[in-house]
Parts: structure tokens; C-alpha cells; sequence
């Protein structure tokens, strides 16, 4: 397999601690196994950490030679507050203290400050990752004044776009490491074909995020509804779950759909789904890098997005790759949506020069590569 092939840069394992939330679903959660057990297969010493209170279950498929730790296993003391907060991130420090690792990477907002708290003073660096854009995804002031105070002291912080690293350049220290590191397409994608069409079967418009109002799924689903007569043979599948899930069945019933769009919730294999389909959508109001939209685009579904601030633009190199439009237009997302249904030649261009692209530029030997340069820069290798 072109993308399990994975090589060092150095010659000696490094002992390596992955910091997440959860391993339920999710992009990040997705990465977080990716390279865990990219890492752990080519022979450093990896520990995933997973820090959410409701512990939860591992929903990706990781390397058994990753060692997996749920703080919550190890705090006991349930409930919020700050007691509980305090116990928590005094079991992280000891965690992380013990685990002597030589370097620490964290994943997502809240746990990278919990990261840097807990592991201050320990003389461990920490690389800390940011995935969304903090211009456009709501964060609350607490925590925009807590990541001016706390990211000052981390070793590196990356981004996974430009975009999404611009508005810290403002604010943060001018010796503060800052570096861009895309997320690597799952191994496994590699291992799918997409099927050969049968005459007439329906066609899948498939989308996969949580039902969230930042994926904008309410608007995804009007647009088809305005679609749909003039593509009797299409439908519409939203993979995930999410707090939207009662509004979003509510109005699929509202716009008689119940047999044209389909919300079936999670999936641990949603390339399997994605390579079901026939053409994928992105209706975000914001994203960081979105996986899901790799990946599709990876296994060669033609796509189409919302030209939102990080993530669509650079995975389509501005449109090459897929058809962009201006963020929040309906009817833009509708225009181009019906001309990609209607055009079997277009989807046949796109999806192979996406596959293409995606799979050359986001491979894991790519994504490491560019991560042991970071890990040799602060002298982890």
C-alpha cells in the first residue's frame, strides 16, 4: 500500500505522548489515530492520551502497538468544578511526568491548554495543534485570553492552514514557533475501490460531519430539496451525529424528503461510505482542515464546497480540484450542485484530478516528513 509506507528521518524511536479529547468520532479524533499508529508501526514509543471526562470508547482503528490511557480511568472523581478540574489536571501532570516522554503533542483548543498547564515545569516540550479557525468558530473570550496566556508556553504551536495561523501571528511572541502541518489521509483509504456504477442505481450526494449548526446541514438540505424533481435518481446522505439531529429530521419530514434524504448517524469506516457515493458537498460555515472532504476527494468523488476561510481552497488549490462557492450562498451551492449532477463528464475530471492531487500532497510519509523536521528543529531527534 502506496500510503503505509512510512520512514524515518533518524535513525532511533523517540518516545512520543498524543494528548486528545476523546477517540469517538470526529477529524481530530481521526488524526489522532492516524498518527499514533503511523508512528507507533515505524517503531517509536507512542501513548495516546485521552483526556474527556466521560472517558468514551475508541471509535478509529489504532495500532496495537499504541498504548492507550483514559485520564478518567485514573482520576475516579466524577462531576464538573473546580475540585475536579484541579484533580484532573494535577493526574495529567503526573501522567505526563511518568510517561517521560520526549516530546508532547496536543490536539484541539481545550486540551492543548490543559496540556501546557499540566506539563509545566516537566522540561517537556509541547507541540500543540490548532484545527480550527479561531476567527470564525465561536470560541467563547475565556478562552481567547487563556490561549494569549498559555500559548506563549508551548515549544511549537501548529496550524493546519495559512488561514488558520495568521490571526496568532498578531498576537503571539515574534520567537514563538509557529509552523503549518496538514493532517495525512488515513491509511486505509488506500485499501477502498470505489464500486463500478450498476445501470440504474440511485446516485448518493453524501456529506459526513456531526450535525452541528457549524456544518449547516438545515441550508444543505434546502438546497436539495430545491434539486430534487430535476434529480429523481439522486439522494442525499448526511453520515454523523450531533445535537441538530431532532431539527434536521423535523425538516427533512417538513419538505416530504423521508425518502430522498437519509441521516443514518455514525460510521467508523466513512470511507467506505464516501466511496459508495457519487459526488461529495461541504456546506461549513468554518472548518480547520476538513477531513471528511479529503478523504473524499482522496478516493476520487468529485466535490463541491463552501469557500469558508480555511480548508475547502487549499485542498481544491482554489478550484482546480473541485467547484468552490462563496461561503453561505444557497443558491450558488445550488448552481453548482446541479451542474455537477448533471454532468457525468465533469465528475469524472475532477475526481480523478482530486484523487490525484489529495493523494500526493497529504499522503502520511508527506505529513511525517514535515513533522520530523519540527521534531529535529526543537532537538526531540
Amino acid at each position: 500500500m502506496a500510503g503505509s509506507i512510512i520512514c524515518h528521518e533518524n535513525n532511533y524511536p523517540m518516545n512520543i505522548v498524543l494528548v486528545v479529547n476523546s477517540m469517538e468520532t470526529g477529524g481530530a479524533e481521526r488524526v489522532a489515530s492516524t498518527l499514533a499508529s503511523s508512528w507507533a508501526e515505524r517503531g517509536d514509543s507512542v501513548t495516546l492520551v485521552a483526556t474527556f471526562s466521560g472517558r468514551g470508547n475508541c471509535f478509529y482503528p489504532v495500532s496495537d502497538k499504541v498504548r492507550m490511557v483514559y485520564l478518567a480511568d485514573l482520576v475516579g472523581r466524577k462531576g464538573r468544578g473546580p475540585l475536579t478540574l484541579l484533580k484532573r489536571l494535577v493526574t495529567l501532570r503526573a501522567l505526563l511526568r511518568d510517561l517521560r516522554a520526549d516530546v508532547i503533542v496536543s490536539l484541539l483548543t481545550n486540551v492543548n491548554i490543559v496540556t501546557i498547564v499540566s506539563s509545566c515545569g516537566l522540561g517537556i516540550p509541547v507541540i500543540a495543534c490548532e484545527h480550527n479557525d479561531p476567527s470564525a468558530d465561536g470560541r467563547s473570550m475565556l478562552w481567547k485570553v487563556l490561549c494569549r496566556i498559555v500559548y506563549p508556553q508551548a515549544k511549537v504551536l501548529t496550524f493546519l492552514s495559512e488561514n488558520i495561523a495568521a490571526p496568532f501571528r498578531k498576537w503571539l511572541p515574534g520567537e514563538q514557533r509557529l509552523a503549518v502541518i496538514p493532517n495525512p489521509i488515513a491509511n486505509e483509504i488506500y485499501q477502498e475501490n470505489r464500486p463500478a456504477a450498476s445501470p440504474g442505481a440511485r446516485k448518493r450526494l453524501i456529506s459526513v460531519g456531526r450535525l452541528h449548526t457549524q456544518k449547516q446541514y438545515d441550508l444543505l438540505i434546502k438546497t436539495f430539496a430545491s434539486l430534487a424533481s430535476d434529480f429523481a435518481d439522486w439522494d442525499l446522505w448526511i453520515w454523523g451525529e450531533g445535537p441538530e439531529r431532532s431539527e434536521l429530521t423535523k425538516l427533512i419530514h417538513e419538505l416530504s424528503l423521508t425518502d430522498r434524504v437519509f441521516l443514518p448517524g455514525r460510521t467508523s469506516t466513512p470511507w467506505r461510505e464516501m466511496a459508495a457515493a457519487n459526488v461529495f458537498v461541504l456546506s461549513s460555515r468554518f472548518e480547520g482542515m476538513p477531513m471528511a472532504l479529503m478523504e473524499g476527494m482522496a478516493l476520487g468523488l468529485p466535490a463541491v464546497a463552501f469557500d469558508c476561510r480555511s480548508g475547502p481552497r487549499e485542498l481544491m488549490r482554489g478550484g482546480e480540484d473541485g467547484l468552490l462557492v462563496p461561503p453561505d450562498d444557497a443558491h450558488a451551492m445550488a448552481a453548482a450542485l446541479r451542474r455537477l449532477l448533471s454532468d457525468e463528464c465533469l465528475r469524472a475530471e475532477l475526481g480523478e484530478k482530486g484523487a490525484t492531487s489529495i493523494r500526493e500532497r497529504y499522503s502520511v510519509p508527506s505529513v511525517l516528513s514535515i513533522w520530523d523536521r519540527i521534531f529535529t528543529d526543537i532537538r526531540v531527534r
